[in-house]
């Protein structure tokens, strides 16, 4: 058979070939390549899909999520309450501000933050909760919010991985004060190299992070924070304008596609994607779950599909903060998952036969 790539770009991007070349032929010939029209328009048109006021472009995901706690003054002496089994950005944005993570465990069949494990880590120092929308599957953002309106407590959803996500029908990336968004080429909506943004509904708070991108400044040699480069080009904002008008559709196949693998699968022996009530899932990843992990990612390489793990190794077990203090155990569910979880194939252009040859080595 034909090698099944994990990701797989052809199909999506042959779709829309003439549009990407038209947006970089228009970015090439205007000449303005920084802080332009194209961002302006992009900023704008992301606001409007993510029902928030405000859309700030950035450089990538994890500087949206240093940009979003540097705009709410965490720092150091602060603690903010992340979920112990995400990718190590969301952990990276709150210690590189100087603040603490406090590691909250996850639900074992969700993968996302259990809400009611967050109440008994909260302290006087804790000045945020970050959800984190794991694989693509909206976090149970109404306890959530309810939680930190209660403790005055400011939310920073990781939104990386879940753009049209919702929760009770409210999109991820607006429900909390400042929320970071990967565009990251391998994400639902990619660009062709590193790109972010920032969405909020409060003003003051999308004017510091267009200064803090920026070195700090609203004017030109007028600088009014220590601020860095962290800007989205126009390159990128100009071919993430043509994706984002395909987006909704792109979103309606992954969760076919997904919907696919789990009637296949479900007499299998894998652990499956489970929904949380009133969360909506876009599949970023279809992640299963087998304690036979490493056998079926050699069993699907040795015939030719192409797996993931995400993630083997949970933050609290990293080498780069050891210094943190935490040992093998503290954390058992974060662990059980990155022991067992393996994300298949799932890509816009997956077609059936692909999928029904991946199931069916799978059932082998």
């Amino acid at each position: 058979m034909n090698k099944i790539p994990f990701l797989n770009f052809q199909p999506m991007h042959e779709q829309i070939r003439s549009e990407m070349h038209q947006a970089f032929s228009d970015v090439y010939d205007s000449y303005w390549y920084i802080m332009g029209e194209k961002l302006q328009t992009f900023e704008a048109s992301y606001a409007k899909y993510n029902q928030t006021k405000y859309c700030v472009g950035v450089s990538n995901g994890l500087d949206a999520l240093i940009l979003a706690l540097q705009a709410l003054n965490i720092g150091k002496g602060d603690e903010v309450i992340v979920p112990s089994n995400t990718y190590i950005a969301s952990v990276i944005a709150i210690t590189t501000v100087g603040a603490t993570p406090v590691f909250v465990e996850p639900r074992i069949d969700t993968y996302n933050i259990n809400p009611e494990l967050i109440e008994q880590k909260i302290t006087k120092r804790t000045k945020a909760i970050m959800p984190v929308h794991l694989y693509g599957q909206a976090c149970e953002m109404d306890y959530i919010m309810k939680l930190a309106e209660a403790y005055d407590l400011y939310v920073v959803e990781d939104n990386a991985q879940a753009h049209g996500s919702s929760y009770n029908g409210k999109l991820t990336g607006s429900f909390g004060h400042a929320n970071g968004v990967s565009f990251y080429p391998g994400k639902n909506l990619g660009a062709l190299g590193d790109a972010g943004a920032v969405t909020t509904n409060k003003e003051e708070i999308a004017e510091k992070i267009k200064a803090l991108r920026n070195y700090g400044s609203h004017k030109k040699y007028h600088n009014n924070y220590v601020g860095l480069n962290r800007r989205l080009d126009e390159l990128q904002a100009a071919l993430l304008s043509v994706k984002l008008q395909y987006l909704n559709d792109w979103t309606q196949e992954r969760k076919e596609i997904a919907e696919t693998y789990n009637e296949i699968l479900v007499g299998s022996n894998l652990i499956l994607p489970k929904l949380a009530s009133n969360a909506d899932h876009v599949y970023h990843l279809y992640v299963v779950r087998t304690s036979k992990r490493e056998e079926l990612q050699e069993h699907l390489n040795n015939k030719g599909v192409g797996t993931l793990i995400h993630y083997p190794i949970p933050p609290h077990l990293q080498k780069a903060y050891k210094y943190l203090g935490y040992k093998k155990g503290d954390f058992p569910i974060a662990e059980e998952l990155a022991n067992t979880s393996i994300s298949l194939p799932l890509w816009v252009g997956l077609n059936t036969r692909q999928i029904n040859s991946i199931t069916s080595i799978i059932n082998e």
